[in-house]
C-alpha cells in the first residue's frame, strides 16, 4: 500500500508563505524561513549539495547510520518508522534495511512539505520495499505532527542536522511537540551537527561551485513564483557567516545595490539598501552535553549517542519518558 495524505496543499502553502514574507521582510533585520528553499528545484539542489566535497554532514551521518542501524533496530523494535522532512529518503533506507532485517517494521511514514519530492520518494520506496506499508504525509513538521499515523512502537527520525534550523526557543517548542505525540517508550532518532573549527563550517555552506548560492537564492525564486514578486536574483549575493557567540552558521542574501522589490501577492513593496541582507537560515551546531540537556527538558532520555569517526556529527537515540 502506498499513498499520500496532503495536509498542506498549494493554497495553504501560498498563504503560509505570504504570512512569513509579511513578517520576515518587514522586520528591522529581514529574514525568511529556511523551509521555503524546498520546492522541487530546491530539493534537487540540496541533494546536489550533499554530494559536494566540503559538505561533510550527510557523509558523516550516513557513516553512523550504516554502522548503527542494526543496533537502532534492536533497541527500538520499531513497528513504524516516521521520518520528518524526508526529502528523497535516501539515508532512511539504511534504517529501513535495519528494521526490516530485525523483523519488526510494518510501516513507513515520511513527512515533507514538498509534495513533488515526497511523491517521488514514496514511489521509489514502494518499489524497493514491496511488503512495506508506505504513507507519505505532505505537511509541515512544525504543525502536523499530531496527524501522523503509525503502529507502535514508533521511531521518529529527524536527520540531517535540520534541528539546527530552529532558533533555541523554537527548538525546545518543537522537541516538546514531538514528545507530545509519542507514547511513553517510543523513540526519537536525532541528527545534530557538532561544533568544530570555523573554516570547516563555512566551507560546508559556501562551496566554490556555487551550488549552495543557487540553493540560497532559490528562496527568492519561490517568492517570485508564488507571490508574483520581482526579485532580481543577480542583485543578491550569497553569504555564509559563522556566529561564534551563538555557535551557528547564518546563511544570508546580501543586496548588491539599493533597490525596491514589489511583492503583489503579499501586498508589499520592500526597499533594500546596498549591503543590507536577508537571513535565510541558521544552522546551529551542538555539543553533546547541550543536546542531551535540551532533550531531557523536552521529555526524552538519551539512550545511545554515536558520532562518525572524525567526531563531526552526532546521532542520538532517545526514549520518550514520563
Amino acid at each position: 500500500m502506498s499513498e499520500l495524505a496532503v495536509h498542506r496543499g498549494g493554497d495553504d502553502l501560498t498563504e503560509a508563505l505570504r504570512a512569513d514574507v509579511r513578517s520576515g521582510l518587514s522586520a528591522t533585520r529581514k529574514w525568511l524561513p529556511a523551509k521555503w528553499f524546498y520546492d522541487a528545484r530546491g530539493s534537487r539542489l540540496f541533494e546536489d549539495i550533499t554530494m559536494l566535497p566540503g559538505y561533510y554532514p550527510t557523509r558523516a551521518e550516513r557513516e553512523v547510520l550504516t554502522r548503527e542501524a542494526p543496533e537502532i533496530a534492536r533497541v527500538t523494535g520499531a513497528g513504524t518508522l516516521v521520518e520528518l522532512g524526508s526529502g528523497s529518503s535516501e539515508k532512511t533506507r539504511l534504517l529501513l534495511d535495519g528494521l526490516s532485517a530485525h523483523g519488526t517494521l510494518r510501516s513507513f511514514v515520511p513527512l515533507d512539505v514538498s509534495e513533488s519530492a515526497l511523491s517521488e520518494a514514496v514511489e521509489k520506496i514502494r518499489a524497493d520495499y514491496p511488503g512495506l506499508e508506505v504513507l507519505g504525509v505532505v505537511g509541515d513538521f512544525t504543525e502536523h505532527l499530531g496527524l501522523l499515523p503509525g503502529q507502535p512502537p514508533r521511531l521518529v527520525a529527524f536527520l540531517g542536522g535540520t534541528i539546527g534550523n530552529f532558533l533555541p526557543a523554537d527548538r525546545g517548542k518543537f522537541l516538546r511537540s514531538v514528545r507530545a505525540v509519542l507514547a511513553e517508550g517510543e523513540w526519537l532518532l536525532l541528527g545534530t551537527d557538532l561544533v568544530k573549527d570555523a573554516g570547516t563550517l563555512v566551507a560546508a555552506y559556501d562551496d566554490s561551485a556555487g551550488v549552495t548560492a543557487e540553493f540560497n537564492l532559490n528562496v527568492l525564486r519561490v517568492v517570485n513564483e508564488r507571490l508574483g514578486a520581482d526579485f532580481d536574483l543577480a542583485r543578491f549575493a550569497h553569504e555564509a557567516y559563522w556566529d561564534a557567540g551563538n555557535e551557528w552558521i547564518e546563511m544570508r542574501l546580501r543586496a548588491r545595490q539599493d533597490m525596491t522589490v514589489r511583492i503583489p501577492g503579499a501586498g508589499m513593496e520592500i526597499s533594500f539598501a546596498e549591503g543590507e541582507y536577508v537571513r535565510t537560515e541558521i544552522s546551529a551546531k551542538f555539543r553533546p552535553g547541550g543536546i542531551a540537556a535540551e532533550l531531557a527538558e523536552s521529555g526524552f532520555s538519551v539512550e545511545r549517542w554515536w558520532t562518525d569517526s572524525d567526531r563531526r556529527f552526532g546521532v542520538s537515540l532517545s526514549r520518550a519518558v514520563g
